[in-house]
């Protein structure tokens, strides 16, 4: 590993993970290594091999050149991937109302939007909630009401149904009566996201 800047690698592999919203935990389980290693390797404590790297970068989604081009070549100008194989994230404590939620676009770096698939499943119902983020909505499987602003504002959504919500508007969702599974996909844009 000798003529690389193992610092400036370091740095990237932390940039990198940062821009995909993903924590030091899922690098690590995602590359195999324990998080004490990943947190090392980011802090330069550890100089990891090459091998080690490959595997890093592998569970980034990035070519291993991207480590030793740095922010020279600039993010990627697009990103393929496939609507089955998100990346599950933890996201407002969705697991705790019977939401998954499944990252689409996580690889690419300097996004201004965030796309998601969302699973939901019977649980307690959610209070409403709201975000700095503009939302748009589309219902892929099963039923689902849409609830905006307060109770009395309660709409049925049925397969192939949009929703386009402005930011800082309380919603929530919960299954349609008689629905045991629901999934759409929803695309958010996030102030924080450049």
């Amino acid at each position: 590993m000798e003529g690389m800047n193992l610092l400036e690698i370091s740095q990237t592999i932390r940039r990198v993970r940062l821009a995909q919203n993903m924590t030091v935990e899922q690098l690590a389980k995602k590359s195999g290594f324990s998080k004490g290693f990943i947190s090392q390797v980011e802090n330069f404590r550890q100089s990891p091999s090459l091998k080690a790297l490959v595997r890093i970068t592998e569970a980034l989604g990035l070519p291993m050149s991207a480590l030793f081009t740095g922010d020279k070549a600039g993010p990627p100008p697009y990103t393929l991937g496939r609507i089955d194989a998100g990346e599950e994230v933890e996201r407002d404590e969705g697991g705790k109302y019977g939401i998954r939620y499944f990252a689409l676009a996580y690889q690419q770096i300097g996004r201004r939007m965030d796309p998601f698939i969302i699973e939901y499943t019977p649980a307690s119902p959610r209070e409403f909630m709201s975000h700095e983020m503009e939302e748009f909505f589309v219902l892929l499987d099963g039923e689902l009401d849409y609830i905006i602003c307060d109770d009395d504002r309660r709409f049925r959504m049925k397969r192939g149904d949009t929703l386009y919500l402005r930011s800082g508007i309380p919603h929530r969702v919960e299954l349609a009566p008689g629905c045991a599974f629901a999934r759409g996909m929803a695309v958010y844009t996030d102030p924080k996201l450049q």
